[in-house]
């Protein structure tokens, strides 16, 4: 069944389940994972068995897939954690990568890729790790091998003089592990004739290619580039005589034309050849080179846009010569051929003109590192970029005046050969946005596809990337599957996320779909561009460097089983305030049997405000989600959804509540503490001004917080009109001495019966250790009739600077009583 969206078809794989209904166990109420899909790819024109594996798989439904050729007729459950598909795959088929999901009853999993070829597979086979001994091979064929440690496979194919002999893998690509691969061609007397360990068009995989010198038979031979391996370095070996160009010249053209395209770079020579383009914008987009000896088993990366191409001309290595560019905007397409090249294109500007200068190197699969500029002719440069989109070059460039410009060019590390080329758009400044759902679990794809249960909801945090306009944007969804809704409030001017609640009623059918999400301006009369961009790391390298990804257009929205639990919140009728705190109620409705504990998180802030997470405890229908807000907190009225989850079956659930409104408010007034200060066992006073800012009702009650231990006071009622408070403060003989700071008032003013909590004001309470006692103060009865012996004479000593204390802080009372110097006299 085909189905139709913006950007480009939809296939969606509708599986004809042929088994009997009694050997089909229930759907349980959790979400699926998919770990691997075997083997790793086939060929278009062909039907193949392919093996699902993962976990809770058991109620596999569908296999969603983000491109159209592909059509499944069976699917048969193996266990709980595989099944096996029956896949046809269309003859014309793009070549290349393409993204999979599995919908099941109870979800959706995440993101696995597929790879379709034009050859036949047939697998490796050991014994092939001696090169005496290699596995014979026809040619044009992909070979499904594995490396292991330190594993070195060989393969032999039989070549004749003056045929083209390439061999390509795909390793890395595949997504599995991290795999760097090593490809070599070799003579019989062990010779190598090419060999590739990186190649810039095809990332960290491989690709040999000779022109054949002699009939004969001739050695691939494939490895880990460090002899690694392991049982999950797998590739995709693809052997032939088919063209291996690494360059495209121009790099791009406009949708619906047809463009004539120079390949460079292949071992037979360079050679031209007619593309038809598709209608419609795709970044996923390639041009593969085809002659008689085959097509290329991957693409160059193609750029669509409405832009004319310009193609460098003779030597342009200076102002003089400069390749001109009759009319901008436009894009330029060329090659830096040699080491210390340098490439300019002159243009004409009128005052004013804006435009956005993109250089397409390294993200079309180039070597070149750019260095772009752009100059005054014959003069110096106005604007310029080395590395702003990886070593990739970008920058905004507005003519200061009417005049010719030079555009300039060159590699960082002024290196240069055939297959250094480019493509610079200059494209006008107008608004555009990217939709995307961020990343929730760091190296996962979890809860990026969303999984709605029936008369259940799913929520997830959108993210808006705005380019060149601001205000408010209303976020919108295409092809959602029946029945569902989307609910999100209007993104504020000063956010690029917020929540959105995806709601599926009871009533609904199971099913899924790939669901085009956008942006649009609050103002209609603002057009803006949006699409949607997610991209799923496949491949880790060393400190979390990205190996390999992949972008997907569209979000994947299911509709799936019930589950037993909902939640919802119970929306506050109190603001929370800033330097505030609040208790959200959180409330599940459980289904019968179910009585397992709920685990809530938050899933968005506002600017200023901090949510904690929480669980309902088991067989308990509520609990409460602590909030504060900083006193800086932006205060309106929020939209916010909570997520929750619980272990059903064997696998987790999740769930969302509604999107509810919570308000974020001044305070209703402020606290200015004086200081206070105490000896251990004395009380004292502790006094607070009032300055009142929101009328309110009633009275207030306020406690101090934040008090050292064993020092106590009460609470105190704060009315409409109280201008100062005192607090008596109990000051035990064991309260700690020194000072004691962050501590503050709390005050609950009730509104519409709810607390509404002011965290306000903020001192420090110093306590001190009490002097000793006089010298001359009375001894105790027992003391007195028995003389202290002379031994005691060193004692004495001690008590006499004591006393000297004593008596310098009572003439200091003195004098301050008459009015005099308190210094002490000596």
């Amino acid at each position: 069944m085909m189905n139709s969206s913006i950007r480009q078809p939809f296939c969606r794989l509708i599986a004809a389940f042929v088994i009997a209904a009694a050997s089909v166990s229930p759907a349980l109420a959790n979400w699926p994972q998919l770990n691997a899909i075997q083997p790793r790819g086939g060929q278009r024109g062909t039907e193949q068995i392919v093996t699902f594996q993962g976990a809770r798989l058991g109620d596999a439904k569908e296999v969603l897939c983000y491109s159209p050729g592909f059509t499944v007729t069976k699917i048969e459950p193996v266990n709980d954690g595989t099944f096996k598909a029956t896949i046809k795959v269309a003859a014309d088929c793009r070549l290349g990568e393409h993204a999979f999901r599995v919908r099941t009853a109870s979800g959706v999993t995440e993101m696995r890729t597929w790879w379709v070829g034009a050859l036949p597979v047939i697998d490796e086979k050991e014994p092939n790790s001696e090169f005496a001994n290699p596995q014979k091979i026809p040619l044009n064929v992909t070979v499904h091998g594995v490396i292991d440690n330190e594993d070195v496979d060989y393969f032999v194919v039989e070549c004749k003089k003056g045929q083209r002999l390439t061999a390509e893998i795909e390793a890395m690509r595949l997504g599995n592990t991290l795999f760097d691969p090593y490809v070599a061609i070799l003579d019989t007397k062990r010779f190598e004739l090419a060999a590739s360990d990186d190649a810039p068009l095809l990332g960290q995989d491989s690709v040999a290619s000779i022109v054949v010198p002699a009939d004969g038979n001739y050695i691939i031979q494939v490895r880990d580039s460090a002899y690694g391996g392991n049982g999950g370095c797998q590739y995709r070996l693809h052997v032939g005589t088919f063209p291996r160009p690494l360059a495209v010249i121009p790099a791009g053209g406009k949708p619906g034309t047809e463009v004539e395209v120079k390949f460079i770079g292949d071992v037979a020579g360079d050679f031209t050849q007619k593309i038809k383009l598709p209608s419609t914008p795709d970044s996923h987009f390639a041009v593969f080179a085809q002659d008689a000896g085959g097509v290329c088993p991957s693409g160059i990366p193609f750029r669509l846009i409405d832009l004319p191409n310009v193609v460098e001309s003779g030597d342009n290595s200076n102002h003089a010569n400069a390749t001109v560019i009759p009319q901008v905007p436009a894009a330029v397409n060329g090659v830096i051929s040699k080491p210390g090249e340098f490439d300019h294109f002159r243009f004409h500007a009128k005052k004013g003109q804006t435009f956005d200068v993109h250089c397409y190197a390294r993200r079309l699969g180039s070597p070149l590192d750019s260095v772009m500029y752009i100059s005054h002719l014959n003069g110096g440069a106005i604007v310029g970029n080395d590395d702003a989109i990886g070593p990739d070059s970008y920058f905004r460039f507005t003519a200061p005046e009417e005049k010719d410009y030079v555009l300039s060019l060159h590699d960082h590390l002024k290196k240069g050969g055939p297959t250094y080329f480019y493509r610079i758009e200059m494209t006008p400044v107008g608004p555009a946005a990217t939709v995307s759902i961020p990343r929730m679990v760091q190296f996962s794809q979890e809860r990026q596809a969303l999984a709605i249960p029936r008369g259940n909801r799913m929520a997830a945090l959108v993210t808006v990337a705005r380019r060149d306009f601001g205000g408010e944007v209303v976020l919108g969804a295409t092809n959602l599957p029946a029945g569902m809704t989307m609910n999100a409030e209007t993104m504020p001017a000063n956010l690029d996320t917020i929540p959105v609640v995806f709601e599926a009623p009871a009533s609904a059918q199971l099913g899924g779909a790939l669901t085009d999400l956008t942006a649009t301006h609050v103002d209609p009369k603002q057009k803006i561009q949006s699409g949607f961009s997610q991209f799923a790391e496949l491949i880790y390298g060393m400190n979390q460097v990205v190996m390999w990804k992949t972008e997907m257009q569209r979000e994947a929205l299911v509709i799936a089983e019930e589950v037993p639990f909902s939640i919802k919140i119970v929306e506050p009728k109190a603001p929370l305030v800033q330097n505030g705190s609040m208790n959200l109620k959180i409330v599940a409705e459980r289904k019968q049997g179910f009585k397992g504990a709920i685990t809530v998180y938050p899933i968005f802030n506002p600017p200023g405000v901090g949510t904690g997470a929480t669980t309902i405890p088991e067989g308990k229908d509520e609990a409460f989600m602590p909030m504060n807000a900083a006193g800086n907190a932006q205060c309106r009225k929020w939209k916010t959804a909570v997520l929750a989850t619980a272990s059903v079956g064997n696998g987790p659930v999740w769930v969302s509540s509604q999107l509810a409104t919570f308000e974020v408010a001044p305070p209703f007034f402020a606290f200015q503490m004086e200081r206070a200060s105490s000896e251990q066992g004395k009380n004292t006073e502790l006094f607070c001004k009032v300055q009142h800012l929101t009328p309110f009702d009633g009275a207030a009650k306020v406690n101090v917080l934040g008090l050292p231990p064993k020092v106590t006071t009460s609470e105190l009622p704060l009315m409409k009109d109280t201008k100062e408070l005192s607090f008596k403060l109990t000051v035990d003989k064991a309260s700690p001495a020194g000072q004691h700071r962050n501590i503050f008032c709390q005050a609950i003013v009730m509104v519409n019966g709810e607390p509404v909590v002011h965290n306000v004001g903020g001192t420090e309470l110093r306590i001190d250790v009490p002097l000793p006692p006089k010298p001359n103060a009375p001894a105790p009865a027992q003391a007195a009739a028995k003389p202290a012996p002379a031994a005691a004479k060193p004692a004495e000593k001690r008590l006499t600077r004591l006393e000297k204390l004593r008596l310098e802080q009572e003439e200091r009372e003195k004098a301050a009583k008459a009015g005099g110097d308190p210094t002490p006299k000596k």
